[in-house]
């Protein structure tokens, strides 16, 4: 091939720096710039007590009902066998620490428990 047929790539250096500066400009003013991964890491966790257990699983129970968006899609999809299963572990995890609880757990899981349970009969009619 002649040099005339070859097509010649062009690296133009700037055009980095281009970019940067229109998303600087397009930016306002109270925006801040987007977090490398290793900021996010230093989120701290949710306390690890039964309280966020048993409402771990009264969320997961609510989305497999259908109540709430699937966060992993965003779609609301039944899976009553799932939801049954959830309930249940949930009632495992109440008589499993039956005499450990403080007052306040006690009355939270309990009301979670009557309130997927209604909420599950609803569902299924």
């Amino acid at each position: 091939m002649t040099q005339d047929s070859e097509k010649k790539i062009i690296v133009d250096e700037d055009w980095k720096g281009q970019v940067q500066r229109e998303r600087d400009a397009a930016r306002s003013p109270g925006d801040k710039p987007a977090q490398p991964a290793e900021a996010s890491a230093n989120v701290q966790p949710p306390p690890a007590n039964l309280t966020y257990l048993a409402s771990s699983l009264s969320v997961q129970a609510s989305i497999c009902l259908g109540l709430m968006p699937d966060p992993t899609n965003g779609k609301s999809e039944k899976n009553l066998p799932v939801a049954k299963h959830l309930i249940d572990l949930l009632e495992v995890l109440q008589e499993k620490t039956e005499g450990n609880r403080t007052p306040e757990e006690t009355e939270n899981i309990e009301a979670m428990l009557h309130q997927l349970r209604m909420l599950y009969v609803q569902v299924c009619k």
